[in-house]
């Protein structure tokens, strides 16, 4: 071999060295050997990757997306467009067949990032999407050296769900997350859970726990769906189970309706026969209606139903008009009672003998005495006019009249007549005086009869209304006590 030959050899020997190295690409282009291992991989992964198509090799395959999710926050519950916005930590992972490659020809590297836009991504959505939330978008995805794809995501999710508030604020709410491929059948994307279902629904460690929402557990089922008799569909579903913290609005609600209606109750102890129990009711019905009004902005709204609290405001007005109807009755029944007639006979009976027992009223037997000394001051009165006539010289006796108008000499009998004149005119005068003392003792008597009557009607009446209070609250505080603990 010539001189000139060897030095052409030794000088192509570089380059068939640098031909064979195991830094040479797919494409062909050969990396400088001071270019990063990154890189390099990069460049290797990339050249002929087809995004537009399923990663497999044969068409057969079906690819698995495992997906996974953490609950990190509770936003906003709008119970009127029945909206739930969450902020929940979203992660898939699936396996790439062409973005695989051994570690040892580059560096010893196991894993890289790449952009999310350069790769192939599964078309996993959420069907109860209602609107785009504010969700930073995340870039890059991971890929290992076996072709496993992790896409870790944060969302904020804005989903529909079926708000039931009957219970407020002692409701606990239950919204799915179903996740499904929105074009793929289950042949060609079947989806998986990433953890376990215990470790998915007790887990609450990012989630943030200081809001108006508690976390209760997230629940996961598995299950296939076809539409129309077509291909069946694979979906992953998430229950997310909250539950409502009570405390702010049993404070500002249900705390401030309880003192009115206990001073309501304080009321009926005022005295039936005074105003001052009319206006006191009147002034806790109107502080009652400002407070409705106050309150009507944080109680939730719907078109479907009302709030059970809802209700409850509402029979407490029913209540209080009732209380202050009661208070209107007994004062109308006792005012000017002098001017009424007789308790009728069935009232008395009724209410003076057997509702004292029925209510077990401790001065019962006053209400019967007065009641007998009523009649016989009638009797006894009746009695004076029929023996309260006096003979026309003023005696009670006629015999002594008589004995003493025959001894009476005849020369002072005119000066007799005129004294009698006299006396007959004082004793015309002490007997209207007598009538209209008699007479005004008889008002009275009717009028002490009256307001027995509605001192016991405003007793049997406050404790009807005792009762139907304290029969609303137990069942209502038993209702939401129950509701609470399930």
């Amino acid at each position: 071999m010539t001189p000139t030959a060897l030095g052409a050899l030794l000088a192509l020997l570089p380059l068939a060295l640098m031909l064979q190295s195991p830094g040479t690409q797919r494409g062909g282009r050969t990396p400088e050997p001071s270019e990063p291992a990154l890189r390099r991989l990069s460049h290797y992964l990339l050249a002929h990757y087809q995004k537009g198509t399923r990663p497999v090799r044969d068409w057969r395959t079906t690819t698995n997306v495992a997906i996974d999710l953490m609950v990190y926050a509770i936003l906003s519950v709008d119970e009127k467009n029945q909206v739930l916005t969450t902020y929940i930590w979203y992660r898939q992972h699936w396996t790439d067949e062409f973005l695989r490659w051994d570690p040892a020809r580059f560096d010893n590297l196991t894993q890289i990032s790449l952009p999310v836009e350069s790769i192939w991504v599964p078309d996993i959505l959420i069907n109860e999407f209602v609107d785009v939330g504010k969700s930073p978008h995340v870039p890059y995805v991971y890929v290992s050296h076996h072709g496993e794809v992790q896409n870790l995501k944060p969302i904020q999710v804005m989903t529909a769900c079926s708000l039931d508030i009957y219970n407020f604020p002692f409701d606990v709410q239950n919204c799915s997350l179903t996740f499904t491929s929105w074009l793929h059948h289950i042949r060609d994307i079947n989806l998986t859970l990433w953890r376990q279902p215990e470790l998915v629904k007790f887990d609450r460690s990012v989630f943030m726990n200081q809001g108006e929402w508690e976390l209760l557990y997230v629940l996961s089922h598995f299950q296939e769906f076809s539409v129309k008799s077509s291909d069946n569909y694979a979906e992953m579903k998430f229950y997310v189970v909250i539950r409502r913290r009570p405390l702010f609005y049993t404070v500002s609600l249900l705390l401030p309706s309880i003192f009115l209606m206990v001073m309501d109750i304080v009321g009926f102890y005022l005295p039936p026969n005074s105003g001052e129990r009319v206006s006191f009711k009147i002034t806790l019905l109107l502080g009652y209606s400002v407070f409705l009004i106050i309150v009507s902005d944080t109680l939730p709204a719907t078109a479907v139903g009302t709030p059970l609290i809802g209700t409850y405001f509402v029979v407490c007005m029913a209540l209080l008009v009732i209380s202050l109807t009661e208070t209107i009755l007994i004062v109308r029944l006792v005012h000017k009672q002098d001017l009424q007639p007789h308790v009728p006979e069935w009232v008395k009976h009724l209410l003076l003998e057997r509702a004292t027992v029925l209510l077990c009223i401790r001065d019962r037997k006053k209400f019967s005495q007065s009641r007998t000394q009523s009649s016989d001051i009638s009797r006894q009165a009746e009695n004076n006019d029929s023996t309260a006539k006096l003979t026309p010289y003023g005696c009670e006796d006629p015999r002594e009249c008589g004995v003493v108008g025959g001894t009476r000499p005849a020369l002072a009998f005119g000066s007799r007549a005129e004294g009698s004149a006299v006396l007959q005119e004082v004793l015309r005068e002490t007997m209207a005086i007598r009538q209209f003392l008699e007479k005004r003792e008889e008002f009275r008597d009717v009028a002490r009869e009256w307001l027995q009557v509605g001192y016991v009607l405003d007793v049997l009446l406050f404790r009807a209304y005792l009762v139907a209070v304290l029969a609303y609250s137990i069942t209502l505080g038993t209702l939401w006590s129950v509701w609470r603990d399930a």
